[in-house]
């Protein structure tokens, strides 16, 4: 199968094209090359025959228009968008113009292309979103986003890809597009862009200075080890109902200062500070706007009809991505001088 893949130079993209290009399909790897992708994320793939690189922005219609010509894909996963929730709350038009203008431009060049080859049987648009546009959780642990839980976002990054799933519903309501979404909860693992919660830890302690925890850390997500949920988005595309959505998580609830403390005691046992641990930088800051409580994913539908379920717990997950981020230096030192990084976001609001 010939795959255009969107954002395949950002953190859960690459993993997609990576393991894409291993199961045997060809990919064309479509990104603008913003602040948060990285070439480097797909180096071990990038001389492979059946993998091609097109640099274009989702807001270029006639761009967009060129490489469906030019590759004739067999099906698209669309990964590309702004995604960090404090950056959306300090500058919503990017989310607007990349998450909506810009699906909205993939839907109709996809239409478009597929209109003209004939609406070949095979082909489908797979929309790759968040949990986070079901809104909030409360503490009840029984109570877990499904695919029919309303929407109800409460940021303008949620919001906006909200719009964005809504448009990929309309767009095989009204023209007949062949789509599969999927919605999927916390990511994390190898390249993750160093503003998120994660890499932040691992790299504030490595350098001695404080991990910021928002508000009391009691805020509780369900972790996705990066390389589960890019085998999840293969089966999905490989083998899910049209018109079909599926959530993807990781089943790993755990609260922020939960996770915080669990990175502290594995870099204390790889690399032991002179004395004390690394839990002792641990700060609690202002809590950021809007800051949802819980999110949690049941994953009933994808592994009772598409037989998926995450293979990575959290406690090896994060034990293999702190690994990767000691042994990784060349990578991730270069992107701490990239626009945004190392500040505090989302405060404006």
């Amino acid at each position: 199968m010939k795959l255009l893949i969107t954002g395949g130079a950002g953190f859960i993209g690459s993993a997609v094209v990576r393991q894409a290009i291993a199961r045997g399909h060809q990919v064309v790897n479509l990104d603008a090359l913003t602040y948060a992708a990285c070439l480097e994320n797909v180096a071990s793939v990038a001389d492979h025959p059946g993998y091609v690189f097109e640099q274009a922005d989702i807001r270029d219609r006639a761009a967009l228009d060129r490489i469906f010509a030019a590759h004739a894909p067999d099906a698209v996963m669309h990964l590309a968008a702004e995604s960090h929730v404090d950056r959306s709350i300090d500058g919503p038009g990017d989310f607007i113009e990349t998450n909506i203008t810009g699906t909205f431009n993939m839907l109709e060049a996809a239409r478009g292309f597929w209109t003209r080859a004939g609406r070949p049987a095979g082909f489908r648009f797979h929309h790759i979103s968040t949990d986070e546009v079901f809104g909030s959780l409360p503490a009840d642990p029984l109570v877990k986003f499904t695919e029919t839980t309303p929407y109800d976002p409460r940021s303008p990054y949620s919001a906006s890809k909200a719009a964005s799933d809504h448009l990929v519903r309309a767009w095989a309501e009204t023209y007949g597009l062949p789509v599969v979404l999927t919605n999927c909860s916390n990511n994390y693992g190898p390249f993750h862009f160093p503003e998120k919660l994660i890499p932040v830890v691992i790299l504030n302690a490595l350098a001695g200075k404080p991990l910021p925890i928002y508000g009391d850390g009691s805020n509780i997500r369900d972790w996705l080890y990066v390389e589960d949920h890019a085998d999840a988005l293969l089966t999905v595309i490989e083998k899910g109902e049209l018109g079909r959505s599926y959530n993807i998580g990781g089943e790993n609830e755990r609260s922020n200062l939960e996770l915080v403390k669990t990175l502290c005691a594995i870099l204390d046992e790889k690399r032991p500070k002179e004395s004390g641990s690394y839990a002792d930088q641990i700060t609690f800051v202002t809590d950021r706007p809007g800051h949802d409580a819980r999110y949690a994913i049941d994953p009933s539908r994808i592994r009772e009809e598409l037989g998926w379920r995450p293979s990575v717990t959290v406690e090896e997950g994060l034990a293999r991505t702190v690994q990767w981020y000691l042994d990784n230096e060349a990578w991730w030192r270069p992107l701490q001088d990239r626009a945004g990084v190392g500040q505090r976001l989302g405060t404006k609001a």
